[in-house]
């Protein structure tokens, strides 16, 4: 699947909605959840077993005792005695007295994001799965308690400037690379999924469980598949919410996937009588103000209040847009947000996206280090190679891609096997769920995604809902019941139609608002 730059992906969000974080959201893919761990081993009091391996653990927002461990992993896989890594896991134990041996292992978003960290954002969402199957929470190399990877992060009050100048942003990440370099599990080549893979791997046959269930959201989704080809039969269920596949080509997809929902957004507020009242001939009005870009402007700085003076430039002004397209109920307030930028007032804009505010204490936090470690190995070489097939979009048209490339230029390349790209044939049912107003991960991926994977597979899309899907009404019910389901068959024919009907919400309107045009607006 939510880093400081008006592109895809480099900030980590502070509270209160410091503007880098803004555009920081922007520019990954990330999902939140949270969950508990595999049915543990007793008897044996040895250094190999579960129960040794485990330690009573508390985590922020988790009201249960945990217990979390680790392994020891090689940095580098073909050099079995070179420098180790701890790549640190964490278990919420399911609460029936007569649990079910599967547990279920969680992959995170980003690529970045700290499963251990969305423990207490998913124990609440996620508790009927957790009630009779464990739940383990791993943090993928480079990312949370497992050799982290993070860059150093402008204060929230930085003025808009920094955060905005793209140079600025690129000197930033470079000194970042070079100082994760010099960290003992400073190689950045070793933090492909594949290898990440291996790690989930060795935490599977530590607990001891002989089958698992995958939960993947956004670039989890991607970690899934990996681990499905790597271990087709330690794998009982697989869930996909919101599908990043291998061959996805992430930083050219994600102009056009943004566009479309732009342009869903917009075309909606034209149907809707009120929406196109207030707001007339937006589409143009917007299009005509990003032709004029870029040109100095006053926008409110999100932490401060206090306007600052910068030169506005289209990727700035889309990175803003972009992450408020995730989750459709703040997206029916842009058509009000970019009616007011159209006429110099950015307040609405910036307010929105700091909706997605974090910071470093936050359990969204990004590792940027690991992020690009995974994007410049894997998705950049197919970029370089033309392999992105994606037209950009009208408005956001490449700077995604532009900015990965700037970064990627220095970044070390690790090894991605070509059998990585290609999507295994599913040996057991896999639920594939998307969003039809996802900016990120549309239905197209699914789609293709189901294709390859076979009759095992069944995709779900909800027409109106945006990026991640496990939260969104009554579906949390419906990947209970795929996932508990004891034959194959009825796993697959869950009913979803309860949130299949959920209708896009209507276009914010001021309260008071009349419908008429909007001041200012062209008539």
């Amino acid at each position: 699947m939510k880093p400081a730059l008006p592109s895809p992906a480099t900030a980590n969000p502070e509270p209160g909605g410091r503007l880098p974080a803004l555009w920081a959201a922007a520019a990954v893919l990330c999902l939140s959840w949270a969950v508990q761990a595999p049915a543990l081993a007793s008897g044996s009091d040895s250094a190999s077993s579960p129960a040794a391996l485990l330690q009573p653990c508390r985590l922020r927002g988790v009201k249960h005792e945990a217990l979390c461990g680790k392994v020891e992993r090689a940095l580098d896989p073909s050099r079995p005695g070179g420098p180790k890594i701890d790549v640190h896991f964490a278990v919420l134990l399911a609460l029936a007295r007569h649990k079910k041996p599967d547990p279920v292992f969680f992959l995170a978003g980003g690529p970045g994001q700290s499963a251990i960290s969305l423990a207490g954002v998913l124990s609440g969402s996620m508790n009927r799965l957790g009630m009779r199957r464990d739940i383990v929470l791993v943090d993928q190399r480079g990312t949370g308690r497992s050799a982290p990877l993070h860059c150093p992060e402008p204060e929230p009050s930085a003025s808009l400037a920094d955060a905005t100048d793209l140079s600025r942003i690129a000197a930033r990440l470079q000194a970042c690379r070079e100082a994760l370099q010099k960290l003992p599990h400073g190689d950045l080549r070793h933090y492909t999924t594949t290898v990440a893979m291996a790690d989930l791997e060795a935490v599977r046959a530590a607990l001891g469980a002989d089958n698992i269930n995958l939960v993947g959201g956004s670039y989890g989704t991607r970690a899934a598949l990996e681990y499905l080809r790597q271990h087709p039969q330690r794998v009982r269920r697989t869930l996909l919410d919101g599908v990043a596949p291998p061959d996805m080509v992430l930083p050219a997809s994600f102009s056009a996937d943004a566009q479309a929902a732009l342009d869903a957004v917009l075309a909606a507020c034209e149907k809707e009588a009120t929406c196109a009242a207030r707001h007339p001939q937006l589409r143009s009005r917007w299009a005509a103000m990003l032709a004029r870009l870029p040109q100095p402007a006053e926008v409110p700085h999100p932490v401060t209040g206090r306007p600052e003076r910068i030169t506005l430039t289209r990727e700035t002004l889309t990175g803003l847009v972009r992450p408020v397209l995730y989750a459709p109920a703040l997206a029916a307030a842009l058509p009000l947000a970019l009616d007011e930028a159209t006429q110099g007032r950015y307040a609405a804009l910036v307010g929105l996206a700091s909706t997605f505010a974090g910071g470093r204490n936050s359990p969204m936090r990004m590792a940027e280090g690991m992020h690009f470690s995974v994007i410049c190995s894997e998705d950049m070489p197919r970029l370089r190679s033309g392999g992105a097939v994606d037209a950009p979009g009208v408005d956001f048209k490449d700077d995604f891609a532009g900015t990965y490339r700037r970064v990627c230029e220095g970044w070390p390349q690790g090894s991605v096997p070509e059998a990585f790209y290609k999507v295994p044939t599913a040996p057991s049912p896999v639920l594939v769920m998307s969003g039809g107003a996802d900016p990120v991960t549309p239905p197209r991926h699914g789609q293709r995604v189901v294709q390859a994977l076979g009759d095992k597979a069944r995709h779900v899309v909800v027409p109106q809902a945006g990026h991640g899907l496990m939260m969104h009404g009554c579906m949390s019910d419906a990947v209970f019941r795929f996932i508990d389901a004891e034959d194959d068959a009825q796993a697959l024919k869950v009913d979803t139609a309860c949130a299949e009907k959920v209708p896009r919400p209507p276009a914010y309107a001021l309260p008071g608002a009349a419908s008429a045009p909007a001041r200012g607006a062209s008539r």
